[in-house]
């Protein structure tokens, strides 16, 4: 495999990295903060410049953008940028665009998961691009994750993260809700998720958050509420750019951003319990 580049070193991009330098690749990093992985070189934005693949694992798409204005001078034709982080889709396309004037391509390819799985390579990860640049991709992907999806063009991968994530919150948000009213009727709670979990009000968060982390009070679900609010914020983008329905949306972009504006960005996602509870 060629030489690949690897931009952010952050919560999951450094599990992922290191993921990578164990499985045999070649790799060049990068990260604003100045980290390092041990068996990958550290380089500036020009020291990618060389590289046939460049991964960005960055918090949003205004840091995209900072990377992108001092990659895209830099990069040679022929290279794949391939943003695996959670950004705004019309940004991505509208990188994706920037890229292709140069002969280069863009995927977008967001990944669902956790930091064990990060390190481990079994993410699940949506991708969209080109059908071609996908399949030469792919080979690099497998080494991150047991489930690569193909979801359309550029931008549309970025698109149903968001989704996917919206619909998340709204069951982590009913769960928080219900565990509440459980708790002041004076149910066990322990009984309530064995319901759940055997009934039709089951999902990932009745199944990995309610026992685990809210009724324990642990709160380490691996994912910050600042993120989820920018993941339900990128669903707003689209309900509104396509006038669909967008109710249930709406309690929840509300209800993360005052967990966020309380307890701060970089708390848990769980502990909308918390803010909840008051």
């Amino acid at each position: 495999m060629t030489q690949v580049g690897f931009v952010g070193l952050g919560m999951m991009g450094r599990p992922m990295a290191g993921n990578l330098v164990a499985k045999g690749v070649a790799l060049r990093t990068h990260d604003a903060a100045g980290q390092a992985i041990e068996g990958a070189e550290a380089v500036g934005l020009d020291g990618l410049a060389s590289c046939d693949t460049i991964i960005l694992m960055l918090p949003d798409s205004p840091a995209v953008a900072a990377v992108m204005e001092g990659l895209l001078p830099v990069l040679r034709p022929g290279a794949l940028v391939i943003d695996m982080g959670s950004s705004v889709p019309a940004e991505t396309r509208r990188w994706a665009a920037a890229l292709e004037a140069r002969g280069c391509a863009m995927l977008d390819a967001p990944v669902s998961g956790s930091v064990p799985k990060a390190r481990m390579g079994t993410l699940a990860i949506m991708v969209g691009g080109a059908p071609a640049d996908v399949a030469r991709a792919d080979a690099l992907l497998r080494l991150m994750g047991e489930a690569i999806i193909p979801t359309g063009p550029v931008g549309s991968a970025h698109a149903m993260k968001a989704l996917n994530n919206y619909v998340y919150a709204a069951g982590l948000l009913a769960v928080s809700e219900a565990a509440l009213m459980a708790e002041a009727e004076g149910l066990d709670l322990n009984i309530l998720a064995a319901v759940m979990n055997a009934s039709s009000g089951r999902n990932i968060a009745t199944e990995t958050k309610l026992a685990q982390e809210i009724i324990t009070a642990r709160y380490a679900g691996g994912f910050q509420l600042g993120l989820m609010r920018k993941d339900l914020e990128t669903a707003g983008r689209i309900a509104a750019g396509t006038g669909t329905a967008h109710a249930l949306l709406d309690l929840c972009r509300a209800q993360w951003g005052a967990a966020v504006e309380r307890l701060g960005p970089k708390a848990d996602n769980t502990e909308i319990h918390r803010h909840l509870k008051g």
